[in-house]
This record gives C-alpha cells, structure tokens and sequence, in this order.
C-alpha cells in the first residue's frame, strides 16, 4: 500500500510541474482574449540626458504646432527623452515624474505607436517610468488604424511615431473623488506640454490631438478597461 501512494504521489507531482510548464509556454486567456503579460517584451531605454544646447526660453518661443513631417526616422534615443520628458522619473528618491500630478497619484500611462524608428521594430509599447523601459502590446504598424480612429487627421499616418497618453481616473479617485476627473485633464496638459517642448529642443515637431473615437482607440491599442485615451500626440522631423 505504501509503494502505491509513493507512484501516486510522483504522479501527481509530475502532472503539477507540466501544468505549469504549459501554463508559462501558453499566454492565459481571459473573456476569449489572449493575457499577453507573460509574454511581454521589455525594452531597456538609453539613459536620458538631463541637460541640453538650447534655452528654455528659446524652446517656448520656437514651439508650433507641426502637422506635417519628413518620411525620416527618430533615433531611440530620441524616443527615449521624449518618453523621459512626459512621464520620467525626476527624483529618484521619492519616484516623483518630470509632470506634476495631484497627490503624485500619476494617474497617466503612455503608449507609444511606433512606425520608423531606428533599432526599433514597429508596434505598440506601452511605457515603464520606473525602470524606463518599453513593453510591446502589438506587432506590426498601427499608425493606419489610429488615423482612421481620429477622424483621418493625416499628421497620425506621417508620424514616424505616436503617443498616446491614457489616463486611469481612479487611481486619483481614491483621493479626491469626484475631482478627480478635473485633476486628471490639468495633469495631462502639463505633460502634454513637456512633450511638446522637449520635442521642439530636440529640432522635432509635433501636434496635439483630441479628437477621436475614444473606444476605437482603446481596441485598436489594446488598452486596460480602466485606462482612457486622453490625447494622441504625433511626433517626427519637421520640414
């Protein structure tokens, strides 16, 4: 009787281990669609730089808007100080941002919609400030299907790259309750900007958007169910 509960035992055990092994190799599937977390991609960003060549008073007085954009690609070093200036982390001692935000609740995600950008594959990523990295979300190009999304806004489709900036009102909720939505939208703005003026220091240009299908956007990028498209905003090289 012993010996038959010792091979039950290594039976069960064994069944255990390759129900994990199978588990780990097979993205779990929730409501019929694929959990892509375990078999997210992440992408260590080049450390961004925290002093330039030109003034800040010189970048408020050169920023435009720019809608159109040479058919060039961005350096990910580019990419990764813009991704820096949105939403990086300022002060590592207290993980506080470069944007302000009610109660430091940072509330914002970043998703970037990338089609040509140099030593980068295009796709969706969604941005990691606490170890300044990328997570890809999808392969492929996806600037089309975000310029059909927002009204067919052409500065989207020439964009080597979008962000779009997401924003999860709960997260501030749990705070300030029914200000939250109020605290959200001023929090966006402020990193809206310092995209936009880090762009402009870095000789690019860009265009803030707002208008779009809010649900397209969330399906065609894959978004969490409480996180919210608030902006998409197209960054290239500018004429």
């Amino acid at each position: 009787m012993k010996g038959l509960q010792k091979i039950n035992l290594f039976v069960g055990l064994f069944l255990l281990a390759l129900g994990v092994v199978v588990i780990l190799l097979n993205p779990i599937k929730i409501n019929g669609e694929e959990n892509n977390m375990l078999v997210k991609e992440e992408i260590k960003l080049p450390n961004p730089k925290f002093s330039g060549t030109i003034s800040l008073e010189e970048v408020l007085k050169k920023r435009r808007s720019v809608r159109s954009f040479k058919d060039e690609p961005i350096t990910i070093n580019d990419l990764s100080q813009l991704l820096w200036s949105v939403q990086g982390i300022s002060d590592t001692s207290w993980g506080l941002r470069t944007a302000p935000s009610a109660g430091a609740l940072y509330p914002l995600e970043i998703y970037v919609v990338v089609g040509n950008i140099k030593d980068l594959e295009t796709g969706v990523y969604k941005y990691n400030p606490k170890t300044h990295s990328l997570q890809k979300v999808l392969s492929g190009d996806k600037r089309k299907e975000l310029y059909n999304s927002a009204l067919q806004q052409e500065s989207i489709i020439l964009a080597p790259v979008n962000f779009v900036i997401a924003g999860v009102f709960q997260r501030t909720a749990v705070k300030y309750g029914a200000r939250a939505e109020r605290y959200v939208y001023i929090e966006v703005g402020h990193a809206a900007q310092n995209l936009l003026l880090q762009a402009t220091a870095l000789n690019l240009g860009g265009v803030p958007i707002g208008a779009f299908y809010d649900e397209r956007v969330k399906t065609i990028l894959k978004f969490q169910q409480e996180e919210e498209p608030l902006y998409i905003i197209p960054i290239g090289k500018k004429y």
